[in-house]
């Protein structure tokens, strides 16, 4: 939650049309600002499959899959209503872009009918769309007709209602995705067992997980659309080999991030080091958090601009992708390290609100306040 934060704050006060993964035109910090954040949606889409199995075992499956699905349309309304007014300031829907609610959302769903099959299925289910789907790179969408948008959907991120006027775009698809919330279901089933039995699995799929990365990344042949390549410099040759693909998630992204998601998760399984502690106000409101964030960040775009240029008009203005989620007139970017001073006094600042409203569920009862 906490990485997460920092790239949606170089989004909007960094240079948006300066691709940080681009190499031949980025820099190594710029580079490892917005790849450590590739971390954040796999371990999402993984637990909240975890946190389903076990929150299955006190709910029972029916009363599981309703909440899911209830649970997804809810996540799925929120990114369509106020989570792309928190994004962009605006409501004349000229760009919509279904992002991480919106896939969240659509696997809940999914997972909703999953959950009727044994734990054994789901997670076949889940491997075999991770492990298969990148051998569909080659499949547009106009391949498929009319029923093009589907596809899109489901594996190619794009254009749903194209330009020009009105636009929606598909950044998060489903294929990929679903199938990480279908492992990570099936991991539950792991904080079943017994410590030492959990611990030594989390560590070896962590370490299998990493070193299937490595080898099929040195093969150069399947698990990413893009092969790395021969750089400038060792140093620009190691970025291009861990510079993965995320829309969509390929099998070698999902590798790299998931395989240290597990060894994470086996390291504080003897408990949360006394560092970290101040983290986990966050992760017990998550979705509070997500929605605070944003807004957070996206008033200090605006007060930014208002201070800046006199007005307010750039950042509450978003009528293209190329715009999106707010228009940076010139000279706007703000060097890197101004970004991250900004990320850490966002998350301070969230810090306050987000252990009331976790000591406020925990005091409530209100079944309402398990959707936010």
């Amino acid at each position: 939650m906490i990485l997460m934060a920092l790239d949606h704050t170089r989004d909007y006060l960094g240079a948006a049309a300066v691709s940080p993964t681009n190499l031949a035109t980025t820099t190594v910090p710029l580079f490892f600002t917005r790849w450590v954040t590739h971390f954040c949606a796999p371990t999402f889409f993984f637990l909240t499959g975890t946190g389903a199995f076990l929150a299955g075992r006190r709910r029972g499956t029916r009363n599981l899959a309703f909440f899911l699905v209830t649970r997804g349309a809810w996540l799925i309304l929120l990114e369509l209503t106020v989570m792309r007014f928190l994004w962009q300031f605006n409501v004349d829907y000229q760009a919509t872009v279904l992002t991480v609610l919106w896939a969240l959302g659509c696997a809940m769903i999914v997972l909703a009918a999953l959950v009727w099959l044994p734990t054994w299925a789901i997670a076949t289910f889940g491997l075999v769309l991770v492990a298969i789907h990148n051998a569909f790179d080659a499949l547009r969408p106009q391949a498929f007709g009319a029923l093009a948008p589907l596809w899109t959907m489901l594996h190619a991120p794009g254009f749903l209602v194209p330009p020009p006027g009105r636009t929606v775009f598909a950044a998060y698809v489903l294929v990929p995705w679903v199938g990480v919330t279908a492992i990570g279901y099936a991991l539950g089933s792991v904080y079943t067992w017994d410590e030492r039995r959990r611990r030594t699995f989390l560590l070896n799929a962590g370490v299998a997980c990493v070193a299937l990365f490595i080898a099929l990344r040195l093969m150069n042949v399947y698990g990413d659309p893009v092969p790395w390549t021969v750089q400038r410099s060792a140093a620009f040759t190691f970025l291009s080999f861990i510079d993965t693909t995320k829309y969509p998630p390929s099998l070698l992204f999902l590798l790299m991030t998931l395989g240290p998601g597990l060894l994470l998760l086996r390291a504080v399984d003897d408990g949360t080091p006394r560092l970290l502690r101040p983290a986990v106000v966050y992760g017990r409101v998550p979705m509070f958090y997500y929605l605070a964030h944003v807004l957070v960040i996206h008033l200090i775009a605006t007060t930014s601009a208002l201070v800046r240029y006199g007005s307010v008009h750039y950042a509450v203005t978003s009528p293209s992708l190329a715009d999106y989620p707010m228009t940076q007139p010139p000279g706007w970017a703000a060097p890197l390290p101004i970004v991250w001073v900004a990320w850490i006094c966002v998350v301070i600042v969230l810090y306050l609100p987000c252990r009331w409203y976790a000591d406020l569920k925990a005091r409530s009862s209100a079944a309402w306040l398990s959707y936010l």
